[in-house]
This record gives structure tokens, sequence and C-alpha cells, in this order.
């Protein structure tokens, strides 16, 4: 009687067990339907096969649940004259095409790829066995908060220039919470956010401070194009990059809700050129920064030299294109218009090749050596 009991009060608490961790995934609060996404402007993956889009238009992030999309192997993937393609597959021409964004699944190297067309309309696309297929967002299981206090949706910049689409410049997922930097429409408007995720009624964010050397200035207005989370010397750390090209790092510790927060400025990169996209990877046991650019090879830069760099760059870069503060190197890869790493080492880029083939594939690793 006394082994019933006990077989009794353990398959109790193993059933209680599973409903409580069915309560406490990451979807319980998920619906199906239509989220209705306006822009894709950024997008990066959480766990359980969650997609998370930034769209700018709606002031919206939105979670989507993408676990039913079957494990590809996109090992030797090689998509050529993928702009004619997507274009094709639209019935339209490559001038309507704008690839916005492109993020691999750390789960299982699945890939994917946001699209604009001139028609306004924001697409997403699977690649599977080296062709596209259409992933739709009219009718899929998600959740979705709104960005409080963003950019004005007809806000401009000094050149007359539409700003709304920085609403959300980059995301990036780590322990239960969506980090988002861009604009709001507060009187310092670069903004870093930290939003709980499952998503809550609460969002907390703050103003962001730089010295950005080739302007010479202090800077409160340009957003972070891109940044990651990270670990120097084994504290939390955001890297970020922005326009014209300082890179600078915040120690995430002192990034506080409601409060202006400066960062330090390490590196200046060249003037005239912007961010698109930065990622860590290791080989042989090092760590390393790359970083695509829009008028700038690819950059590889040492974690080394980012951790033994404790200097902060306050003075003028007076030299055009000049760059000063932590060293990198300038590799093989030029027009690389979209990055993300595959695996644990690999990287995979979205490159307008010189005979003007734009193609989606891996990046070759032997540059990510000593």
């Amino acid at each position: 009687m006394k082994t019933l009991v006990t077989f009794t009060i353990t398959l109790i608490l193993f059933l209680l067990a599973i409903v409580g961790y069915s309560n406490s995934s990451l979807k319980a609060n998920f619906t199906t339907g239509n989220p209705k996404i306006m822009s894709i402007n950024s997008m990066t993956f959480g766990p359980e096969g969650i997609l998370f889009i930034g769209d700018s238009k709606s002031a919206q992030i939105v979670a989507v649940d993408l676990s039913s999309h079957p494990k590809v192997d996109n090992s030797k993937v090689k998509i050529d004259l993928l702009d004619k393609l997507i274009a094709d597959m639209l019935g339209s021409t490559i001038d309507q095409i704008q690839i916005t964004d492109m993020v691999v699944n750390p789960e299982n190297n699945n890939i994917y790829l946001s699209v604009h067309h001139g028609s306004g309309t924001a697409l997403l696309f699977r690649v599977d066995n080296n062709a596209l297929k259409p992933v739709s967002l009219d009718n899929i299981s998600h959740s979705k908060t709104t960005l409080l206090d963003p950019i004005a949706k007809d806000a401009k910049d000094k050149r007359g220039r539409e700003l709304r689409k920085w609403a959300v410049a980059d995301m990036k997922y780590t322990s239960n919470t969506i980090m988002v930097s861009g604009l709001s429409n507060k009187e310092f408007g670069s903004t870093f956010r930290s939003i709980d995720f499952p998503f809550t009624k609460e969002q907390n964010y703050g103003s962001l401070e730089i010295y950005h050397a080739a302007h010479g200035q202090y800077e409160t207005h340009a957003p972070i194009k891109t940044f990651i989370p990270t670990k120097i010397k084994g504290n939390s750390h955001i890297i970020a990059g922005y326009t014209c090209t300082p890179l600078v790092i915040f120690s995430k510790d002192q990034i506080k809700p409601g409060v202006h927060n400066k960062g330090r400025t390490v590196a200046e990169l060249g003037s005239g050129n912007s961010p698109v996209d930065m990622i860590e990877v290791e080989n042989e046991g090092k760590r390393y920064l790359l970083i695509a650019n829009t008028n700038r090879p690819l950059m590889k830069m040492d974690f080394s030299d980012l951790e033994a760099y404790e200097d902060s760059l306050t003075t003028p870069v007076t030299k055009k294109g000049a760059a000063v503060g932590v060293d990198y190197v300038n590799l093989p890869f030029v027009n690389v218009q979209q990055l993300d790493k595959y695996g644990s080492s690999g990287f995979l880029i979205v490159q307008r090749e010189s005979n003007g083939n734009l193609a989606l594939k891996q990046g070759n690793t032997w540059w990510i050596k000593k």
C-alpha cells in the first residue's frame, strides 16, 4: 500500500510538472491570425523557433512561431542572382526589390530573408535546398507588443530623409529579453529598449549619448545601426556601431531605463560609411568581431584588442576616412549587404559580387584565424 501511495504521489507531481512546463512556455500567450506586419526592418531569433520581427512602420515587435519548419541542410548554400530570383517570384523587377535583413536560426541553421517590395509589401522567405520558399504571415501563431514613444511617422532628418524606418534599427534576444535599438520621439532620440518576453504591458527604455570622433562632437540623435550583447573581461556589455562610423561600448549594467546613458567610443572606423550587421564568431579559442559595412570591406576585430583598449575617443578625427582606436583588419569581402552567424564559427553573407551577381553564400572561414 505504501508503494502504491508513493507511486501515486510521484505521478501527480510529474503531471503537475508537465502542466507547469506547458504554462511556462514562451508561446503560452500566442494567438493564431494576422499580426498585420507592415514592414520588416530587423529580425532576430529566440528559442523554441521564435522569430522576432521589428516592424518600424507599425512601431511593433512581433514574435512568430516558426518551429514547424523542418531543419534544412544549408552547409553548401549558394544562391546566385538572388534579387532576380525574388523579383521573378513576385512578377516584378529588380529595382522594386530590397532585402532588408537575413537571419539564421541558431537551433537548426535554417535561413530566412526579409524583403520589401516597391508596392510597400513586406515579405518573408525561407531557404530550402538552395531555393526560396515564401513564409506566409497572414495566419500565423504569434504575439506582439507596440513600442512606446516611437519616432513620429512624418519625422525627417536635416536632409529630408524619413526617420520612421529607424524606429527599430536592430534587435537581439537574450535571457527572456528583447533588446532594441532605434529612435524615439523624445528630445534625445537615440534609444535603447529592453522588452521582457513573453510580452507584458511594461517596457523600459533609456536615451543614449556618444562621442562621434569623425564629427568632433557628442551626439544623442543617431540610432545604433547594429549591435551585439557580449562579454568583455567577463562582464556583460553592448558593442554598438553607428553611421560614419564610431564603435561604442556600453556596460549593460549601466544602461538604465529612463536614464540618459553615455557610451565609451573605442574606435572610429572611417567616415562616409554605415555599419550593416555585426556578429561575434570564435575560432581556435579566440573571439572575433565581424562588421559588414555599406562603403567598406568586411572588418575583423580581435576581442583581445577590444578588451585591452581602455581609452575613450574624445577628440576629433579630422582626416577624412581615417580610422583610429582599436585596430581591425579588412577582409576580402566587399559589398556585403547582409551578415549573420552560421554555426559556431562560420558566417553567412549576401554579397554583391564584382560581376554584379547578388549571391547568398557562406563566407570563407579561413579568414577567421589568428
